[in-house]
This record gives structure tokens, C-alpha cells and sequence, in this order.
């Protein structure tokens, strides 16, 4: 050693998750498995949420690396260290839990402080550093009130107070927001991320809500039936699913699966029903695939023909308004539904339901989603 200080590694995982499975016995008989074969690093520094449906093994994962679940098989690792056999209140990870789990008995000041007086920090430590944190999350002045005294938000912050005056390099978030109204919820989702920033901590972060997802997260693991289905920035997620799942759950759209056909110049997406899109040059001709288009990708077509468009006829049903957008429910020939979102609304915002109108895309917007075994 040069004597020089070490800075952390940040490309080093805080925590990795190695061939992790769990299965529970089903009441009504038989096992479900909760997590199939799950591998996952988290680094440090990184706001990482775990997305899924109610099921989809989400919570389990959460409660395998704070040590509240023993695993079947696989391994946990933080900070370098292998977790087996390490209880909860041993590893250097702190929990926010959906209830908040505040004690009632104690008021705010006691309930952010209470790691700090298991540990026998000294007093005059201890209540500079809960004066800190309370500063931190706007709360000072709420010292002597009890959990009864605070509202949904005020409670959410004292929780998060508690788990971060430890000062941990992992702090797990399992759905905290879930019980705050619409505009608390997404107030306290800024407040959050700000928080997350400051403190320079890994937050692994478990919702169902897609948009909150997309909103806060550096990293999103979308799972799925125990198993992971895609991880990566939220925007690889909206604009570059990977599996027609991950299309589904995240962001409007509308998914029409078929076959790649050619020429190689001007390719389409050829679909059982007949209807046939303009994809991009260069697409897997023979190919099967799945299209995804956004609302945002569609318009109202031009009046000139124009080759580097794709173009569907349709009938509108409804006009949903939206304040600053309209969205345009349309129905193409084969019953299929579409949603458009255009940028300018104002070509469609004429025509009334049961009316026909021409949507146009640019071919090389469209996502394509590869079947990996089609027989081709």
C-alpha cells in the first residue's frame, strides 16, 4: 500500500445474486417456484428496481438478500462476503418495508435513532446524527410525535430515516409508496431518487408500477415467473423490449406477430390475418418476429405516398383526453386495436368515432422482438 486513500471500486458489485431458487408449497398442493435459477449483480451507486406482476418473485428476491428468506439453492454475496448463514440483523443491508414497520410506542426521534442505540453509539452522537437525517428528510421539528400523529408520507419518511442513519451501502425498498395517493406517490418518487444521489448508496427498489419504474431507476430487472426476462436502463425496456412480455407489461402498444418477408430493399412483417408492415431495411428476411409499435409512432399519414413510411387503414373509436396529449383508439381491418398518441393531434382531432383515417410510421421506428426458435 502507498498510504494514498482507496476509493471504492464502482464497477464492483454491492450485491450478486448467484443461481438463486426458491419454492414454496402450494395450499392447494404441489410447489411453486418463486425463483428459477435467478443471477443478478448490483453495483454500487446504482438505483436498481425489480419490476414484475404480483407473483413473479419480486418480493422473494428482496427478502433472500436482506436474509428474511433461506434459500433452496444459490448463493448471496454483499460487499464480497458470501451471506449463507448470516442472519437479517448481521448483513450490511437495511429494509423499508411497505407497512413502514414504525415502532408505535416510540416517537420519530427514538424510531430514527433505534439502530444507533442497538449498536451503543454514544448519546451525544446518536442525537446529532438523527438531528442530521431529520434535516435531510424535512422532518425536524416532528421529534416528539408519535407514528398515530403523522400522515402516509410523514411515516414513509421516518422509515427511511431509520434504515439510512446506519449508513448502509445497501438499502432494500419493498413497494414503500404503495399505500400514498396518486400525487404523494409521485412526489415522494422524486424525493427518493434526490435522496438516492445524495447519499451515493445502491437502492434496490421492488414495485408492480411501470411508470414508477421508468421514472426513478438507473437499472430495471423485469421478472416474470421466478425467472428474469430483461435487465437493463429503462429505455432499453420501453423502445428495445426484449421478449414479447417485457412489451406487454411495459408502455402502451400494439404487438402483431408474423413473418419477415422480403425483397431485402423493401421488407415487410407479414402477418396469418394478411395485414403486412413496413419494417426496417436490413430485418431478418424468413424470419418470424413480433412488432411492437408505440402510440408515438403513429401519425396521420401524409397525402403523398412517401417509401420510407409505413402506412395502416383504420376506424376510430374513441378519443381519450389526456390534458397535454390525446391518445386515438383505432381498429385496423383484422379487428386489431392500436393506439395513437401523435405528436400533433390536431389532423386526427376532426373525425369522429366510427370514422376512417390512414396511420402512418417511419419503417425504422417499430421494435422488432426475434422468435429464437422458429423453425426458419
Amino acid at each position: 500500500m502507498n498510504g494514498e486513500e482507496q476509493t471504492p471500486d464502482q464497477t464492483a458489485p454491492i450485491a450478486e445474486v448467484r443461481g438463486a431458487v426458491k419454492r414454496f408449497a402450494a395450499p392447494e398442493g404441489g410447489v411453486i417456484t418463486a425463483l428459477d435459477e435467478i443471477s443478478l449483480k448490483v453495483r454500487m451507486g446504482e438505483f436498481v428496481t425489480l419490476l414484475g406482476p404480483s407473483g413473479c418473485g419480486k418480493t422473494t428476491l428482496l427478502r433472500a438478500i436482506s436474509g428474511f428468506e433461506e434459500l433452496d439453492s444459490g448463493e448471496v454475496w454483499i460487499a464480497g462476503q458470501r451471506m449463507t448463514g448470516v442472519p437479517p440483523h448481521r448483513r450490511p443491508v437495511n429494509t423499508v418495508f411497505q407497512s413502514y414497520a414504525l415502532f408505535p410506542h416510540l416517537n420519530v426521534g427514538d424510531n430514527v435513532g433505534y439502530g444507533l442505540d442497538v449498536a451503543g453509539v454514544p448519546r451525544r452522537e446518536r442525537d446529532n446524527r438523527v438531528g442530521e437525517v431529520l434535516e435531510r428528510i424535512s422532518l425536524v421539528g416532528f421529534e416528539r410525535r408519535k407514528p398515530n400523529q403523522l400522515s402516509g408520507g410523514q411515516r414513509q419518511r421516518v422509515a427511511l430515516a431509520r434504515a439510512i442513519i446506519n449508513r448502509p451501502n445497501l438499502l432494500l425498498l419493498d413497494e414503500p409508496l404503495s399505500a400514498l395517493d396518486r400525487n404523494l406517490r409521485q412526489s415522494m418518487q422524486l424525493e427518493l431518487k434526490s435522496l438516492q444521489n445524495d447519499l451515493g448508496i445502491c437502492f434496490l427498489f421492488v414495485t408492480h408500477d411501470q411508470e414508477e419504474a421508468l421514472t426513478m431507476s438507473d437499472q430495471v430487472v423485469v421478472l416474470n415467473n421466478g425467472r428474469i426476462e430483461q435487465v437493463g436502463p429503462p429505455e432499453s425496456h420501453y423502445h428495445r423490449p426484449a421478449t414479447r412480455f417485457v412489451a406487454e407489461f411495459i408502455g402502451d402498444g400494439s404487438l402483431f406477430s408474423g413473418r419477415v418477408e422480403g425483397p431485402i430493399e423493401d421488407p415487410v412483417l407479414a402477418t396469418d390475418d394478411g395485414l403486412r408492415f413496413a419494417v426496417g431495411r436490413g430485418a431478418p428476411i424468413g424470419r418470424k418476429a413480433t412488432l411492437l409499435l408505440r402510440p408515438e409512432h403513429l401519425q396521420a399519414a401524409p397525402a403523398e405516398p412517401d417509401a420510407a413510411l409505413g402506412v395502416v387503414d383504420a376506424t376510430l373509436q374513441q378519443t381519450v383526453f389526456l390534458g397535454a396529449t390525446r391518445k386515438f383508439v383505432c381498429r385496423l381491418v383484422n379487428g386489431a386495436t392500436v393506439i395513437a398518441s401523435p405528436a400533433g393531434a390536431e389532423a386526427l382531432s376532426g373525425i369522429a368515432p366510427g370514422g376512417t383515417l390512414r396511420l402512418a410510421y417511419h419503417r425504422d421506428k417499430p421494435h422488432l422482438i426475434l422468435e429464437t426458435h422458429d423453425g426458419a
